[in-house]
């Protein structure tokens, strides 16, 4: 008998394995990155005291208005300047990226480098 593999399962694994080395302070958040097939999340997290401080996704309805595809590459960049943008306003410039167990390219990489250029340093 085949077994299935379990593409969600896996990443989980790797994603925490990722969070056994990286935690996000007051100072310096952690910028986690989610990605499903049809929107995007980013948050900055203070593991510290377990409170996210700022966040950005395509399911708000101000940034779903103005985007026609909210799946693709053109959107995680939107996201990533829009998490910048909020990140820079609650006083925070720097940051620790947690892609979420999945692999640097595409939209999560797009988001990252949005997230840079708007700002923030990681």
């Amino acid at each position: 008998m085949l077994k299935k593999i379990n593409k969600n399962k896996n990443r989980q694994k790797r994603h925490m394995r990722l969070r056994n080395k990286i935690q996000g302070t007051p100072e310096r958040p952690r910028l986690n990155v989610f990605r499903s097939s049809k929107h995007i999340y980013a948050q900055l997290i203070d593991d510290a005291t377990g409170i996210t401080i700022a966040s950005a996704s395509t399911v708000e309805k101000s940034v779903k208005a103005d985007m026609e595809n909210t799946s693709n590459i053109d959107a995680a960049k939107r996201i990533g300047q829009l998490a910048a943008e909020r990140a820079l306003e609650k006083g925070v410039s720097e940051v620790v990226f947690d892609r979420g167990g999945f692999i640097y390219h595409g939209r999560v990489k797009a988001l990252a480098e949005a997230a840079r250029e708007a700002g923030l340093k990681f």
